[in-house]
């Protein structure tokens, strides 16, 4: 039997979970037991980017930002830092590198453009797997999103699987918030069943907030920390309404968004266009929060089967008091707000735990898109399996 095969029929696995989402702040990595008695995360941490290196990932993510020489290069480099992420974690947690028998790499998305009506989309995720497996010496799945499109999927969101492994109730339904860059939810009524996930974009969520803050504060804070300088805001409804007029909002799930709608030059607009209005730096930051919050809380009330019995919040924006008081604010009374944290699973580790799931399930030879969270043609296996050293 090859080694890949055993890797197949093993009832328990050790695999880590490696990412860095849109805001491009680092190595997102979680090492996480599986087997008969469920997911237990056993490690996390988060080991940044260098300044320079995180700025080039931002350059090139922006549109027309990047040649191509530059992101063949990019996409060795980050396989190097992933590689390295990962055994920095390691040695910090006093884990063995060869305890761990699989990795499952998302990689850093540089361009996402998922499809609309007959048009096809394409999407691109660097962070060379062939260096994380030669680094490592462990059979690494990574480039979890191109398959989906190919089966005529928008390629995101893919995490809606592993919410459904983490949180299904048989009582509750509960919406699976994560608050990264972009904000996605996952719906999952109570018992349900794969075929009932809902799950889509929402809209922004931490990144015109960061782009905003940076401006706000000249450059001297890349993110508003705990929403302190939104809490001393406070919000234009005018300006409001005119960012509740996005038409990605209404459009109708499946659905998946990004830099395109929502980045560097999205921001700079508003801000200059609030700021000649007379709107001062602190509203405009607590305006913009408001817009993520509320942008969530209406997909729940137009898109939803109904108001969710508890949201779970996961991602960077969970660490945001105010972005966080203002949903819970939009939200039912009814509605209990918590975080994946009382699931054992801390807030920023969520969705790098979500591609050691994904991993295992390709593997296995086994699914792992949700077509009704994608809008892909059929279940299909997702990833590239890029051999270890055994």
């Amino acid at each position: 039997m090859t080694a890949l095969a055993e890797l197949a029929v093993k009832e328990k696995l050790r695999v880590a979970g490696l990412m860095s989402g849109t805001s491009a702040d680092g190595v997102d990595v979680a090492i996480v037991d599986m087997g008969a008695r469920g997911v237990k995360l056993r490690a996390f941490a988060t080991v940044p980017y260098p300044s320079a290196l995180r700025r080039q990932v931002l350059e090139v993510s922006e549109p027309g930002g990047g040649r191509v020489d530059e992101v063949c290069l990019l996409n060795f480099a980050l396989g190097e830092t992933f590689a390295s992420a990962l055994k920095t974690v390691v040695r910090k947690k006093r884990i063995a590198l060869h305890s761990i028998e699989l990795i499952g790499s998302h990689g850093q998305t540089v361009c996402h453009l998922p499809g609309a009506g007959r048009r096809s989309g394409a999407t691109l995720q660097i962070g060379e797997p062939s260096v994380i497996a030669e680094r490592t010496g462990i059979t690494t799945v990574a480039d979890f999103r191109g398959r989906d499109i190919a089966a005529g999927g928008q390629g995101a969101p893919l995490v809606p699987y592993a919410d459904y492994v983490l949180f299904r109730h048989r009582a509750k339904s509960r919406a699976v918030q994560n608050i990264g860059g972009i904000a996605n939810v996952t719906f999952l009524p109570a018992s349900a069943h794969l075929v009932d996930v809902i799950a889509f974009d929402t809209g922004p969520g931490n990144m015109v907030i960061d782009s905003v803050a940076r401006l706000a504060t000249r450059g001297r804070s890349r993110y508003d920390t705990s929403g302190k300088l939104a809490r001393k805001g406070k919000v234009d409804e005018r300006l409001l309404a005119r960012l509740m007029r996005h038409r990605f909002l209404k459009r109708r799930p499946p659905k998946t968004t990004g830099r395109r709608a929502f980045g560097k030059a999205f921001s700079e607009d508003l801000y200059a266009s609030a700021r000649r209005k007379g709107a001062s730096p602190r509203d405009i930051l607590a305006t913009v929060t408001a817009f993520s919050a509320r942008s969530i809380a209406l997909a729940y009330e137009w898109f939803l089967a109904g108001m969710p019995d508890e949201v779970v919040l996961s991602g960077g924006g969970a660490h945001n008091r105010t972005l966080v008081s203002m949903l819970t604010a939009e939200l039912p009374e009814k509605t209990k707000v918590l975080t994946s944290d009382a699931f054992g699973i801390p807030v920023d580790a969520k969705e790098a735990v979500a591609f050691a799931i994904l991993a295992r399930e390709t593997i296995r030879g086994a699914a792992g898109n949700v077509p009704s969270a994608t809008g892909a043609k059929r279940p299909v296996i997702l990833g590239k399996i890029v051999p270890g050293k055994s």
